[in-house]
């Protein structure tokens, strides 16, 4: 069996730490690579860690997939041409140089409602780098389309986001009620799916929301 070696951008995120730790944990994964702009409080024997400026990304070592988990809101990041910079740019840039060191296979957080037609400008950046990265022609592109994130961004060092503190008091209280693919999802169940669909898929293949909840069975 050939072990596979592995990028993930925005590695000390929500969605990026769940899935360099779970790509650790599986035998047939030999390297993780992650990408991000300050250091990761884990370590593992398969990590290796890269402090990168997205803006200005080196070439990267020999990778056989890349995972795209890097993300912000217009909030935080302070303007629209800023959040551009971060949830199309760098994905982007990302995508090409691992490409360029080997990559055939990509999975990329996304979100619902991405569109590149959409009104919304969010959504619609969602939608641009979607279709920018299928131009890109890998041979498998898996796009994870979570609902709000479930999961602790102020341990990670991240600003919390109003949006999902709301969604997530909300779906405690009806979760029943509300249809699998706008209910919260674990961080931890979009890495899982991600990292499933990722080696076998062929072409473009869309993840909702749904399809992904409960995805995550090892716990990590």
């Amino acid at each position: 069996m050939t072990l596979r070696r592995i990028a993930v951008a925005g590695a000390t995120g929500l969605v990026g730490r769940c899935l360099v730790q779970q790509l650790c944990a599986e035998p047939g994964v030999a390297e993780v690579h992650g990408l991000a702009r300050r250091p990761l409080d884990w370590t593992h024997p398969k990590l290796q860690m890269h402090r990168v400026d997205f803006a200005a990304l080196p070439a990267l070592p020999a990778v056989d997939e890349v995972y795209l988990a890097l993300g912000t809101t217009i909030k935080i990041a302070g303007s629209q041409p800023a959040f551009r910079a971060v949830d199309f740019d760098a994905n982007l840039a990302v995508a090409r140089a691992a490409q360029a060191a080997g990559a055939r296979r990509a999975g990329l957080v996304s979100a619902m409602g991405a569109n590149a037609k959409s009104g919304v400008f969010y959504s619609r950046i969602k939608g641009e780098l979607e279709d920018a990265l299928a131009a890109l022609g890998f041979d498998a592109l898996v796009i994870a389309r979570p609902s709000m994130l479930r999961g602790d961004r102020a341990v990670l060092g991240q600003p919390v986001r109003a949006g999902e503190l709301r969604w997530a008091r909300l779906d405690a209280l009806l979760r029943p009620l509300i249809p699998a693919s706008y209910r919260a999802i674990d961080a931890a169940d979009v890495a899982a799916a991600l990292r499933r669909h990722v080696p076998m898929a062929q072409g473009r293949v869309l993840l909702p929301s749904g399809a992904m909840q409960g995805a995550n069975t090892s716990g990590a």
